[in-house]
């Protein structure tokens, strides 16, 4: 597709999502500050204005410094911005680390969110999934909908990659924001989650992405850290990172161990356990 169709495209899109948000005439983002809840909440606000608010969920799944990134952002939109506290770690299906745990904590947080936008009036509790998602094993979108959540992205058929070029037309400073999936994403199946594993993974990733890596991702195996990185950028992180003063800072974090995956990142790469059951049944 070259560049004049792909604007033509977003044009277009963006031209749907706005008579999405004009029919809804008001609407609550469950805004994580990701880039495709970021795209929703900019779109909301140019067409609801103050009547859209972004409300974000504080967990331990949630950094400090990715909760105050989700503020600055809404803040450089204008769009009201609300911090909500969400429990699921005090639910056992989703500690426990089932394979469908991401349905216990979406259901969680449309638990917190629907009163909430009823009570201040908003109609409509909508979401970030966009058209790729619904191709995923992504049992938390199921959550959604039986709580009534909409997802304008998905709606309008809005890839990850036109998210990102949409983003970055409407002028996003956080357009090429990686994608960060909640860190329980980061542990193999049957693993128990606590507030503690899920800190030190979400330090291990601030870390690298420090010294300037994006796509990546740190997997949490009991004691160990596996990381994963582009297959393209393996050599050169081997060659020109103090590994000794990674290894100290990970130790730091919790971790005993520290480990290189040297498949690479792939993601998603934890439910390939999903494909082996399946296979085997």
């Amino acid at each position: 597709m070259g560049l004049d169709e792909l604007k033509m495209v977003l044009t277009e899109k963006l031209t749907q999502l706005q008579a999405l948000f004009t029919e809804m005439e008001r609407a609550l983002i469950a805004y994580s500050g990701g880039i495709d809840s970021t795209l929703v909440a900019k779109v909301a606000y140019d067409v609801l204005d103050d009547r859209a608010l972004a409300v974000t969920a504080n967990s331990p799944s949630l950094l400090p410094e990715d909760l105050e990134d989700a503020r600055i952002q809404a803040a450089e939109i204008g769009i009201a911005h609300e911090v909500v506290q969400t429990h699921e770690l005090e639910n056992p299906n989703y500690a426990s680390n089932p394979v469908n745990r991401c349905y216990f904590c979406k259901s969680e947080l449309h638990d917190t969110l629907r009163p909430l936008a009823l009570e201040r009036g908003y109609p409509y509790v909508v979401d970030g999934v966009n058209a790729d998602d619904l191709s995923d094993y992504r049992p938390g979108i199921q959550a959604a909908k039986e709580r009534g959540a909409r997802s304008p992205l998905a709606e309008v058929g809005m890839s990850k990659l036109e998210v990102r070029e949409l983003a970055k037309l409407l002028g996003l400073p956080c357009w090429d924001k990686p994608a960060q999936p909640c860190l329980s994403s980061r542990f193999p199946y049957g693993e128990a989650i606590t507030a503690e594993k899920l800190q030190r993974v979400g330090r291990a990733e601030r870390y690298l992405h420090k010294l300037g890596l994006k796509n990546l991702r740190v997997r949490s195996e009991g004691d160990t850290a596996r990381i994963e990185l582009p297959p393209d950028q393996i050599k050169d992180f081997v060659l020109t990172t103090d590994l000794p003063t990674l290894v100290e800072a990970f130790q730091s974090y919790g971790f005993l161990y520290v480990t290189l995956d040297l498949e690479g990142y792939r993601s998603g790469k934890l439910n390939q356990v999903l494909q082996f059951t399946s296979a085997s049944l």
